[in-house]
């Protein structure tokens, strides 16, 4: 829909009507004539041969006029009524890219892919379905580094999580560092917008913060920690002796991961395989469910510099005319007094 922000400015169209209307009649001065283009005929109170202002560059005038009068109005294209999704939630994923995330113990299709690839499979569904809240990602290994701070850009969350690579942040795991940081990043929202998803599949084995005492610091924060432990119990490993049933996940520290949920009123899942993985973070989906507020906004598009550009354009035509102008006059005026001598 068109509209005007200022459409009582338009009143100023009639501006150069009004003051031709009130212009003195029967007030006459004779003024010396001179010809176009001598000097002196700039000045003011010098008429020139020639100089009656033609009806089509009043026109011309008027029309320039009219275009900036609605140029000041502001012209605009509102759109449809755009409903903005808000949500109550802030939510940090904390990913661990240590090398043993390389244990290709998950299955799709078919195939087996390990665990970094799984993870990054659900994730990119369940960040894609937290439309209006704002994610952030933080990887972490020896150490953590936030690979994206919170945002509502969840195709960037996305985009991000699925360039991550093994090894980017260290061979070992830093849980206490990587809950820490978090903490940090979360410390300015509303205590119950607080909410950190950990995925890891060993123990604290770096850092400068123990997991205890992180956990105590997300507790005292108002963060809620939810925790998942990723890592088949079983599998088949073949070698030069012959195969053999091996626990790859017997590095996975449980416990810890259970105590630092509960302590903070969060839960602690167990993803042994790739439907596992799926079935948690849907299960956090519904614990931290999207709370859409339901505003609205009308998009508005200014389309003053279209008026505005036609004006300038007009105007400077016009200037472009006026040598041409003079020197058809001085032409006439030249044959004319041929024509008497």
């Amino acid at each position: 829909m068109l509209t005007l922000a200022y459409p009582w400015l338009l009143l100023l169209a009639g501006l150069p009507l009004l003051l031709q209307w009130r212009r003195p009649v029967g007030q006459s001065v004779d003024a010396p004539v001179l010809p176009v283009g001598h000097w002196l005929s700039e000045l003011p109170g010098v008429s020139r041969r020639g100089s009656a202002t033609p009806i089509w560059k009043k026109v011309l005038l008027f029309v320039i006029w009219l275009l900036l009068v609605v140029a000041i109005a502001r012209p605009q294209h509102v759109g449809e009524h755009v409903q903005l999704p808000v949500s109550g939630r802030d939510l940090m994923l904390l990913v661990d890219i240590s090398p043993s995330m390389d244990e290709q113990d998950m299955i799709i299709q078919g195939r087996s892919i390990n665990r970094l690839q799984a993870v990054k499979v659900v994730l990119d569904d369940f960040v894609t379905r937290r439309k209006g809240d704002r994610l952030g990602l933080i990887l972490f290994g020896t150490q953590p580094y936030v690979q994206v701070p919170l945002t509502f850009d969840l195709e960037t969350v996305r985009t991000l999580m699925r360039e991550s690579g093994l090894g980017m942040a260290g061979r070992a795991t830093a849980i206490g560092d990587a809950v820490g940081l978090a903490i940090k990043r979360l410390r300015d929202r509303p205590q119950d917008q607080r909410v950190v998803i950990l995925l890891t599949d060993g123990a604290n084995t770096a850092g400068e913060i123990t997991p205890d005492k992180a956990t105590e610091i997300a507790e005292a924060a108002g963060v809620r920690l939810y925790t998942i432990g990723i890592g088949a119990e079983s599998m088949v490993q073949r070698g030069f002796l012959g195969s053999r049933r091996v626990n790859p996940s017997r590095d996975l520290d449980e416990a810890l991961l259970t105590r630092m949920a509960e302590q903070t009123g969060g839960r602690y899942f167990r993803a042994r395989s790739l439907p596992e993985l799926e079935m948690i973070y849907e299960s956090i989906n519904q614990l931290e469910p999207i709370e859409v507020e339901g505003k609205f906004y009308r998009p508005v598009t200014e389309l003053f510099a279209w008026p505005a550009g036609m004006a300038a354009l007009l105007w400077l035509a016009l200037l472009m005319l006026r040598p041409f102008r003079h020197l058809v006059i001085s032409r006439q005026q030249t044959e004319g007094e041929e024509a008497r001598d």
